[in-house]
């Protein structure tokens, strides 16, 4: 399988490539890479606050740390995530998508959760990032930035990266794997230079004993989990990022970025035991081991690094918005291919909401130490999430119950652990992401479950009932011809049927007499990158059913894929190339093409319950929030009829009403 990325290079990801391995240093660790940046400071101020920072502090810290990225990372998610691929894609709705036919129905809201969660994600992630880097100007002497000047420059890059997104960033893709790399060496060479003061801390932060005995013996063992959870906050991006660099990649410079990791913890841990009077200053160790002169530089590599990573998300929550439309978590949105690239996808609405939402959490918190609490319980519910479908998953494939079993302990033990250690922070501002996440959870919610209640009163007929109708509708000449081509779209599941109010429409809400109708029916399917149709021939040379195969990687452009397939049949001679209008045949003009869109706008109150009116109420606000379905669908406006008919199949009252009287006038 090969691909093409935001540089625009193509390799096999199934293979082991130095592209490979630079692009996934590129694009899948800016998340994680970044970390450095605050998860050593966060620590330190979970330990300042209870006066407990101490030489066995810090080392029981780093062990802490070392053994989050093994355990979580390392076996998690490289080892163990990346082996339950979608056809070479990862992420948790790629995942949902091979669990899904399983009998657990409610895995739905488990894949619901934990990409709502990530989308909270893609708002937190840059505002952190952005502001953790630029707040390293704090260090400089004689410099004395005071919080104002902080937030208008963290605003200012923030605005700059949310608008260079409908440019498409394939030129500054071209950039991320060197910039990375020079990123991660700087985080290692730094690192090994302040190791000098105290290298024994190194065989001390490898034992585990030193972070089970201060997870043990701290009051205050919450807050640090806390805290160290933060630095494997990237760890879900790298699975979902697993389509666009490979497995094989992934791990090979997975090795690369961990020692380099390690290595900077390792050395912020040796530089804070040889200056525990700056911990008290507000002093962030990762600028504070740095000498003065390499501060500014130090800044602007953050700062490229920090970008990087807000790119990443970003891209990623277009992902996984465009996914969540194929599975119908969310209604269909333009999409848009700045550069022409796979990858390079585009959601303006959804671009533009993150970079408000960024904007209102910068200005919330006003620094980078106050958003930690909402970072890390984000990607802690996302975690677990991904843990309950890997499960499935493992038992889907018949992996041995034992091996489940340990699996489901060990991480459902660390991570409810974590998930503990964050949710104590609601009131300093975990909650923001409750309300993020939980705003796009319960619409993805109701659009879902909005749908399927829908459905249960749709009407849908044998569509072979009504061929000699539409037949005798062809040949009735008193009836105005409203197109050549006509074609509606579908839902329906079984290959025979039709919604009635297609026929209705046809027949009933205004005669539509034209040569050819056309059935155009969306199929999901789990494999990620199909990309068929086939036709069904209702009735010869009148009516056919159209159903596109498409995987939840393949945007609904069904305006342009139906162009195709109108060309494919011309060619085979199966409909005419020509218009049927003798003026316009004489010129070789194309036929005609109309699309007939229609709305289901009313469902009777008493027909529900309570809980199925509170689900459609937030389902219509959350179809506002969606594209209009011909522009979702490629249409243009110029050949699209809105149609609007009543969604009632059931009979309004059982009782029905009798007629009283009857009047007559003679004029």
């Amino acid at each position: 399988m090969s691909d093409v990325l935001a540089g625009g290079h193509h390799f096999d990801t199934k293979k082991l490539t130095l592209v490979g391995v630079l692009v996934s240093l590129g694009i899948v660790f800016g998340d994680i890479g970044t970390s450095p940046l605050y998860v050593m400071s966060a620590i330190i101020k979970s330990g300042k606050e209870a006066k407990m920072i101490s030489e066995e502090y810090i080392e029981g810290a780093l062990s802490c740390v070392i053994w989050t990225l093994t355990l979580q990372t390392t076996i998690k998610y490289v080892l163990i995530s990346l082996r339950a691929d979608n056809k070479g894609e990862g992420g948790i709705l790629a995942l949902f998508s091979l669990v899904k036919k399983m009998k657990t129905r409610w895995l739905y809201l488990v894949a619901i959760i934990g990409a709502s969660a990530l989308v909270a994600d893609g708002v937190i992630t840059p505002s952190l990032t952005v502001m953790a880097s630029i707040e390293g100007l704090k260090q400089i002497k004689g410099l004395e930035l005071g919080i104002p000047p902080i937030l208008a420059i963290t605003t200012i890059i923030l605005v700059v990266i949310f608008v260079v997104q409908q440019f498409g960033t394939s030129f500054i893709g071209r950039f991320f794997g060197p910039v990375m790399v020079i990123w991660f060496l700087f985080l290692g060479i730094m690192g090994a230079i302040n190791l000098q003061y105290h290298p024994e801390i190194i065989l001390k932060s490898i034992n585990p004993y030193y972070a089970y005995k201060l997870i043990v013996n701290s009051p205050n063992a919450l807050w640090i989990l806390g805290a160290v959870f933060l630095c494997s906050t990237g760890a879900e991006a790298l699975y979902s990022d697993l389509g666009h660099c490979g497995a094989k990649n992934i791990r090979v410079s997975w090795s690369f970025v961990k020692i380099m990791l390690i290595l900077n913890y390792l050395g912020q841990g040796s530089w804070l035991l040889e200056n525990y009077e700056m911990v008290f200053t507000g002093t962030n160790p990762f600028f504070g081991m740095l000498p003065q002169f390499l501060i500014i530089p130090a800044v602007i590599l953050a700062t490229g690094a920090a970008i990087i990573a807000s790119q990443s998300l970003i891209t990623g929550s277009f992902t996984i918005f465009s996914e969540a439309m194929s599975l119908n978590f969310w209604p269909f949105q333009q999409i848009e291919y700045p550069s022409g690239l796979k990858g390079q996808m585009y959601i303006p609405r959804i671009n533009w909401g993150l970079l408000i939402l960024c904007i209102i959490v910068v200005f919330y918190f006003k620094g980078s130490v106050h958003m930690e609490a909402a970072y890390g319980l984000s990607i802690t519910v996302t975690m677990l999430m991904t843990t309950i479908l890997v499960i499935f998953w493992l038992w889907r494939n018949k992996v041995s119950k034992l091996l489940i079993g340990l699996f489901a302990m060990v991480y459902f033990t660390i991570e409810l652990g974590f998930f503990s250690a964050n949710i104590i922070k609601f009131f300093e501002g975990g909650w923001i992401t409750v309300v993020l996440g939980g705003f796009v959870a319960i619409c993805m919610y109701a659009w879902y479950n909005g749908r399927l209640i829908k459905q249960n009163f749709i009407n849908f007929v044998k569509l072979r009932d009504y061929v000699s109708t539409i037949k005798d509708i062809k040949l009735d000449e008193s009836i105005p011809k409203y197109a050549t081509n006509l074609a509606f779209l579908s839902r329906s599941k079984k290959e025979d049927e039709v919604e009635s109010k297609i026929i209705y429409s046809i027949m009933r809400a205004q005669p539509k007499r034209a040569d050819h109708y056309f059935i155009l029916n969306i199929i999901n399917q789990e494999d990620p990158f199909t990309y068929k149709y086939s036709i069904d021939e209702v009735m010869p040379g009148t009516v056919y059913k159209i159903n596109f195969l498409l995987g939840f990687k393949i945007d609904r452009k069904i305006n342009d894929y139906f162009n195709q397939v109108l060309a494919d049949m011309m060619k085979e001679g199966i409909i005419p190339d020509r218009s049927s209008h003798p003026s316009l045949r004489n010129h070789n003009i194309p036929p005609d093409l109309k699309y007939v869109i229609i709305d289901n706008v009313y469902i009777n109150d008493f027909l529900l319950n309570v809980k199925e009116k509170i689900t459609l109420s937030i389902y219509n606000f959350v179809k506002y929030i969606g594209s209009s379905d011909f522009k979702a669908y490629g249409l243009a406006p110029h050949n699209v009829l809105v149609e609007s008919v009543p969604l009632m199949n059931n009979p309004i009252r059982e009782k029905k009403i009798v007629l009283d009287e009857f009047r007559r006038y003679d004029s």
